[in-house]
């Protein structure tokens, strides 16, 4: 059990990883650290949550429900990745809101890990990576085009 738990830590640091090297690429706000970390304590927190206190959950005396942990990670994720929002008030311009979904995504991708669904983080994980550098193209090509058209 012990090293089914360690391989569920693992994958989730290992896929949060891959988000934050993509973050870190681009020189965004919170890169490969943050986002390993935030994966890697999600799945961690899942499985405290899950299954460290199976002594506790074998008395009749208490209710335990699990996911309150799992919540309590997407409400505290908020507070992370409202660090990384910044609002510049000279130019009027918001910053940092895909940084701070990508870590939400990334805390969202660690519980899954944690909970062993191996297969919807993975493609999860994907999912996020392909948004990410689509999005990305498509913005590039949509600002060339946009220029071309003001200077002329």
């Amino acid at each position: 059990m012990e090293y089914d738990f360690i391989l569920r830590i693992f994958v989730a640091a290992v896929l949060g990883a891959a988000i934050g090297l993509e973050r870190e690429l681009r020189a965004k706000e919170a890169g490969f650290r943050t986002h390993f970390l935030v994966a890697m304590g999600s799945a961690l927190f899942m499985i405290v949550s899950a299954y460290g206190f199976s002594d506790a959950m074998a008395s009749d005396l208490h209710r335990w429900d699990v996911s309150r942990v799992a919540a309590q990670v997407v409400s505290g994720i908020g507070f992370i990745g409202a660090g990384t929002i910044i609002f510049r008030k000279a130019e009027n311009v918001v910053s940092g809101l895909t940084t701070a979904a990508g870590l939400w995504v990334t805390a969202a991708i660690g519980l899954a890990c944690g909970g062993g669904m191996y297969v919807l983080s993975i493609a999860s994980t994907l999912m996020v990576l392909v948004g990410l550098e689509a999005f990305n193209f498509i913005l590039r090509k949509i600002d060339r085009r946009v220029k071309a058209k003001s200077e002329k």
